[in-house]
């Protein structure tokens, strides 16, 4: 999409989790990691989990995102899949002729920029191996140091901001000084508030997912424009 162009480009954010107000946090943080000419609205998930925490969750989900990203294939330009494990996304890249990204893909390959080696900082035990799946699946396992959860339940650590944070910095700390990690990935979409507190914390890159998520599937929808 030009910067001259008259038309803005849509951007569809899809929560695969049913909780409308991480989806409005998570459209909030785009929109601030957006350039001029492109809008970012959302759409939220209903029957999922409002947090998803377990690979079975994980995997029922990918059904609905791909229903939701159909009903709205005429009207967006591209397609952010904010759940870590990227669920619906291969779906969407196979029946819809749209430019779709998920925000565990965009930030693992940002993180992996420059052959930097990079772990994961999450809340998340049960979905280890999806986690895990995502750099095999990308090539990268060679610079993947693995991931790191916060000490805490999930659901409680999302109810208490502060005690989140900490946890998750924790997690941040071991993925540096114990695998080697040369830039971290604090590994959810409803963790995005948290990423944005813990960058300046630290002195290697701390990625959050949801402005990788827009950075990429805005050079996308470009380049999409431009051919």
């Amino acid at each position: 999409m030009s910067q001259n162009s008259d038309r803005r480009a849509r951007i569809l954010l899809i929560n695969p989790n049913s909780s409308v107000a991480t989806t409005t946090m998570m459209v909030a943080i785009a929109r601030s990691a957006a350039v001029d000419g492109f809008d970012i609205d959302g759409a939220t998930a209903t029957r999922a989990p409002q947090m998803i925490v377990t690979s079975d969750a994980l995997d029922a989900a990918s059904v609905e995102v791909l229903e939701i990203a159909q009903s709205h294939e005429h009207a967006c330009d591209g397609i952010i899949v904010a759940a870590f494990g990227d669920p619906g996304l291969a779906g969407i890249k196979a029946t819809i002729k749209l430019p779709a990204v998920g925000i565990g893909e965009s930030s693992m390959l940002a993180a992996a920029e420059n052959g930097r080696r990079f772990g994961v900082a999450t809340t998340t035990p049960l979905l280890e191996a999806k986690i895990d799946a995502l750099p095999e699946a990308l090539g990268l396992r060679s610079r993947y140091t693995g991931t790191r959860f916060a000490e805490g339940d999930p659901q409680e650590l999302m109810r208490d901001p502060a005690r989140l944070r900490a946890a998750l910095a924790g997690a941040v700390e071991a993925c540096i000084a114990q695998d080697g990690a040369e830039a971290v990935i604090i590994g959810g979409g409803p963790l995005g508030e948290a990423a944005r507190e813990l960058q300046p914390m630290f002195t290697v890159p701390v990625i959050a997912p949801i402005p990788s998520a827009v950075a990429r599937i805005i050079r996308l929808i470009t380049a999409r424009a431009t051919d």
